[in-house]
């Protein structure tokens, strides 16, 4: 599948993130991509994201992808039991938070976190000094989920705070993702 064969959900986490966010500059560099519209980003209530992704899915005239980071790739993963009719083709899961070590109010909402394999192909990319996810965490829900594990190194949250503005080697992973998927 080429991009141009898709639309690119990209799912923001906490805060929605800013211009130089590698996923903002996706979202503004692939033509097919659009944001997920949510109301409070700083404090993203479960229900209200997933029915976002719902209707995006629902709307979109292409097979879908969904971009997660943080706290959007565990909208998707809460929202993945709905969206098993075959309209996603695939999901690219960046710095999932582990929920249940988080201390915030945002993480309760989140819980508990589906174990299920997710209905169609997955990436998790996650980092081994990631401040919010021991590697052996995202390790272990990759596996539940039935999702390729990428092991990032040394890349904090995968934001632009650890270097990651424009992230192109993350691009080329999303690349390559999509060229694995069926095409449209």
């Amino acid at each position: 599948m080429k991009s141009s064969e898709a639309t690119i959900l990209v799912l923001p986490g906490l805060g929605g993130g800013t211009d130089g966010h590698w996923y903002a500059r996706w979202q503004a560099g692939l033509k097919t991509a659009e944001w997920v519209a949510l109301d409070d980003w700083s404090s993203p209530a479960r229900d209200a994201y997933v029915q976002s992704i719902l209707d995006a899915v629902a709307g979109a005239d292409r097979p879908v992808v969904l971009v997660g980071h943080g706290y959007g790739s565990l909208a998707a993963v809460h929202a993945a039991s709905d969206l098993a009719d075959g309209k996603v083709r695939g999901a690219f899961l960046a710095a999932v938070p582990d929920i249940e070590t988080a201390d915030h109010g945002v993480a309760e909402g989140y819980r508990p976190l589906p174990r299920d394999p997710l209905p169609f192909p997955s990436l998790v990319l996650a980092s081994r000094n990631d401040p919010h996810c021991a590697f052996e965490v995202a390790e272990d829900l990759a596996g539940a989920w039935g999702s390729r594990l990428v092991d990032l190194r040394e890349s904090g949250n995968v934001d632009p705070d650890s270097g990651h503005g424009p992230w192109p080697e993350g691009l080329m992973t999303f690349g390559k993702f999509l060229g694995q998927l069926p095409p449209a």
